[in-house]
């Protein structure tokens, strides 16, 4: 299988990049298996703390291939198998499970959306917890431009970040947004000179907090999305009870008050 992206994992720190540059870094089928696999690699590896999600060249990803898409929707009772037909204890399917995998990681996401973030590279992108483009990053949600819709678990992540109008109009038009625009909407959280030396920075800052903090305040404001106020509370509740008093706490508590740089143990 060819290589589609490089993982990198120093100092706490997992660096996913897309690397097929000659192909503005739109994904084919090893791109969807190696970012779900790459994804399930790092959930299981207890010293990462933050992931910085980014592209090689000019682009961060023009969304799917062409021959992949194609070949993805040419046979329907094909394609119908393989979105519906789930594995044992799976919610998302095949074409899900790279953005899922991202948006479901305990610790935090970063992506560097350089150049072009259309179609599936949009959806990579809005599975972060964090993204930060350029003035020049240029945004689409291309799939209706086939006579489709995003699949690729747009419904995590696209309505949590921007009105319900502005989320429709961006799906049925498949309207171009650029930088400015697109931070103004919320589907970028910064709009820097360098998104690189920004997200190392961001990254460096996460980093340096107690990864049980980072890891519950993450799953705090993800899963209560979908409670109700009882349960949002009670799990509000619930995350602070299990880091009260623990080493990671503590050690965080005395580096404040003590003025000096906090050393954590890595989550388990």
């Amino acid at each position: 299988m060819s290589t589609r992206l490089l993982l990198d994992i120093e100092q706490h720190v997992a660096r996913v990049t897309l690397c097929r540059p000659d192909k503005m870094n739109a994904l084919d089928q090893a791109s969807f298996d190696q970012l779900a696999s790459t994804a399930a690699a790092i959930a299981a590896n207890h010293s990462v703390r933050v992931v910085i999600l980014s592209a090689q060249g000019p682009h961060f990803c023009a969304g799917a291939d062409k021959s992949f898409l194609q070949g993805a929707v040419s046979k329907k009772d094909e394609f119908v198998k393989r979105a519906l037909v789930l594995g044992e204890h799976e919610i998302a399917n095949e074409f899900q499970k790279p953005c899922m995998g991202f948006h479901d990681l305990d610790v935090p996401v970063i992506a560097c959306v350089n150049g072009i973030a259309y179609g599936a590279g949009m959806q990579l992108a809005l599975a972060a917890d964090f993204r930060i483009g350029a003035s020049a990053t240029a945004m689409s949600l291309f799939e209706i431009n086939w006579g489709l819709i995003p699949d690729m678990a747009i419904t995590q992540t696209l309505p949590r970040l921007v009105r319900a109008d502005i989320a429709l109009d961006l799906t049925i038009t498949g309207r171009v947004v650029k930088g400015d625009e697109a931070l103004q909407l919320g589907l970028l959280t910064r709009v820097v000179s360098d998104p690189s030396v920004d997200a190392e920075q961001l990254a460096a800052q996460i980093v340096a907090r107690s990864p049980d903090a980072v890891k519950r305040a993450k799953r705090l404001l993800r899963d209560s999305y979908h409670l109700n106020k009882a349960d949002s509370l009670a799990l509000e509740a619930q995350l602070q009870s299990e880091l009260v008093g623990t080493q990671n706490q503590l050690e965080a508590a005395r580096a404040n008050l003590e003025k000096r740089t906090a050393v954590f143990t890595d989550s388990q």
